[in-house]
C-alpha cells in the first residue's frame, strides 16, 4: 500500500490558473453585436471611405484578457463569421482575425488590461498587423497587389479609429463604473 501513496505524487496533473476572462455568454453576445453593427450600420460611419471595425475591437477587447489559445478560438470564430458575410475573401479574414487575437493575447501578458494607453496601442498594432495579414491572404488567392498605397492609407486611418474607439469605450465604463 506505501508503493501507491508514494507513486501517487507523481501522477498529479499540473497546476492549472483558473481562467479569469469574460464568462462566455458575456463574449459571445459582445462579439455578435459587433458582427451585427459591422453588417448593418458601420459603414455609415465611414469616414473618406474608411469605417472603424468593431469585430476586431471586441476580439482585441476578449484577447487581451485570456490565453492565447483562447484568443485564437474567438479570433478564429469572430474572422469565420467576418468571412461568411463578405463576397469572395475565402477564408482571409478568419486567418487575419485569429493571428491578430493571439498576437494580442501575447503582447498583453506584460501589462494590466485596463492600462487604456496600453490596450488602445495593442489595438492600432492588432489593426495594422490583421489589415497586413488579410491582404498578404488576399494576394495569395490572386487579388491584385497594386493597390497597396490605398490598402495602407486606409489601414492606417482604421488603426486610428479603432484605437479611438476602445479609448472612448475604456474611458466610458471607467465613468460608468465610478458613478457607481
Amino acid at each position: 500500500m506505501a508503493p501507491s501513496i508514494a507513486l501517487s505524487s507523481f501522477r498529479s496533473k499540473p497546476h492549472v490558473a483558473p481562467f479569469a476572462g469574460p464568462p462566455w455568454y458575456a463574449a459571445a453576445a459582445w462579439l455578435a453585436s459587433a458582427i451585427a453593427a459591422q453588417a448593418t450600420f458601420v459603414h455609415a460611419l465611414a469616414i473618406r471611405g474608411v469605417a472603424p471595425s468593431f469585430v476586431l475591437v471586441v476580439v482585441v477587447w476578449y484577447a487581451i484578457r485570456v490565453d492565447a489559445r483562447r484568443a485564437a478560438v474567438y479570433g478564429l470564430i469572430a474572422g469565420l463569421c467576418e468571412d461568411a458575410l463578405s463576397a469572395g475573401t475565402g477564408a482571409a479574414w478568419m486567418i487575419s482575425t485569429g493571428i491578430s487575437a493571439v498576437i494580442a493575447s501575447m503582447l498583453s501578458r506584460g501589462f494590466f488590461s485596463d492600462s487604456v494607453p496600453l490596450v488602445g496601442g495593442v489595438t492600432v498594432l492588432a489593426t495594422l498587423l490583421r489589415a497586413l495579414i488579410f491582404w498578404a491572404a488576399m494576394a495569395l488567392g490572386g487579388y491584385p497587389a497594386g493597390l497597396g498605397a490605398m490598402h495602407l492609407r486606409q489601414a492606417l486611418f482604421e488603426a486610428f479609429l479603432n484605437g479611438a474607439i476602445v479609448i472612448a469605450a475604456m474611458l466610458a465604463v471607467r465613468r460608468f463604473e465610478a458613478r457607481r
